[in-house]
């Protein structure tokens, strides 16, 4: 039985050249391409095809691919991306203020707001799917297994009103070869272990080899800040066992320290009034009276500090800033920027309390891009095959 093949991003002078040869010869596009190759085939050419061409295995080049941005805040995955040859062809992100960040940083607002209101065929054919998507709670008692891991939106019933499964019917129609997410660590033990099991056996369903790990950007930039990275390649591309490793991490000492990142001179409207600070270690001492750990935290300036989260803007009792004789205060937006490891060259456009969201939502770009740079090596590593190359990838019946 003769398959098919799906060839992506053909260069358009080889469109023209198609066309204007089907027509000379009055043939439909497909019977002039199988026409080609079966002259090819008999004639025993040696093709020179720019997308069959296996690249070496190269650290330091860059191989490029489509991506698409999914839930993309401020674009913590499409930094890491485009900077080893990523092209993000569609993204989407519904917060407004984090659309006017993505603007202004890469030229073009999110083509959609809401994947929940599109449907998955409307999305662009992509080489890697990146999204850091909300984890929103959600029950799986009295669903089956078999129903969870079933091919025609079987999971949906485990996943009902969240948003994963609108990314995994994506997924399960446009097939990536590659899936890059990312979330809290917490993923992992929420609901007694069982959202992260529907989520690894929806992807698994889909014929998806997962990596998964936890990783601490403490080894990145001045901060504990852990999160799971979940990566997966379609199985028909790179095989059931693809060679992926998860990069390994630099030593802490390397990174800066919370003192390297500060202004040298912010303004006193970050520092806490006195009504704000007294209240604080009010609070802090009447749940240290409980037993409890509740309370404000001073950061080390020669070490990292905790967690920033999307409510700093509200007090920055997690985060704040010694001070001689003075209150503490609350770090700046972009001492914020500079903890999450985005660049100055990176303009800040909206309001602090925006800002401080935004930053406290996004993924950790250093980070990211360990991880993308390892999956650009097994890209790499599967080009360099002479068999099924990703951009040259079979198309399975009722896939």
């Amino acid at each position: 039985m003769a398959e098919d093949i799906l060839v992506r991003r053909i260069p358009q002078r080889v469109h023209l050249w198609i066309d204007e040869e089907r027509q000379r010869r009055k043939m439909t596009k497909r019977e002039f391409v199988v026409s080609v190759l079966e002259e090819a085939c008999d004639a025993d050419v040696q093709l020179s095809l720019p997308l069959t061409t296996p690249p070496s295995v190269d650290s330091n080049r860059n191989l490029p691919f489509t991506f698409i941005d999914l839930f993309a805040g401020i674009g913590g995955f499409r930094i890491p991306l485009e900077s080893i040859g990523g092209r993000c062809i569609f993204s989407s992100e519904k917060d407004t203020h984090a659309q006017k960040t993505y603007r202004a940083w890469f030229g073009n607002t999110p083509e959609n707001e809401d994947i929940t209101n599109m449907s998955a065929a409307e999305i662009p054919d992509h080489d890697v799917l990146a999204a850091g998507f909300p984890c929103q709670p959600f029950s799986i008692a009295g669903v089956s297994k078999k129903k969870s891991l079933g091919r025609a939106h079987g999971f949906k019933c485990e996943t009902q009103g969240t948003l994963f499964f609108n990314v995994a019917s994506i997924i399960e129609v446009k097939r990536p070869p590659i899936v890059l997410l990312e979330n809290v660590k917490n993923l992992q033990s929420h609901d007694g272990g069982n959202t992260w099991r529907v989520i690894r056996e929806t992807l698994e369903g889909l014929d998806y080899k997962v990596f998964s790990k936890v990783i601490d950007a403490v080894h990145y930039v001045p901060q504990h800040r852990e999160r799971i990275y979940i990566i997966c390649f379609d199985k028909r591309v790179f095989g059931n066992n693809p060679p992926f490793e998860f990069p390994s991490l630099p030593p802490i000492e390397n990174r800066p320290t919370l003192r390297e990142i500060l202004e040298d001179a912010p303004e006193r409207r970050y520092t806490l009034s006195d009504h704000l600070w007294r209240y604080l270690q009010e609070y802090a001492e009447r749940h240290r009276a409980k037993g409890n750990g509740f309370g404000f935290g001073l950061a080390d300036l020669d070490g990292v500090t905790r967690t920033l989260s999307a409510r700093y803007y509200k007090d920055g009792s997690e985060i704040l800033i010694p001070q001689r004789r003075k209150n503490p205060r609350r770090l700046t937006p972009r001492e914020c920027a500079r903890l999450m490891g985005f660049p100055d060259s990176l303009p800040i456009v909206v309001s602090d309390t925006q800002a401080y969201r935004q930053f406290g939502n996004a993924i950790v770009p250093k980070v990211a891009e360990a991880v993308v740079r390892q999956v650009s090596f097994l890209l790499s590593w599967q080009l360099t095959k002479h068999t099924n190359g990703c951009l040259l990838k079979r198309e399975i019946a009722n896939a």
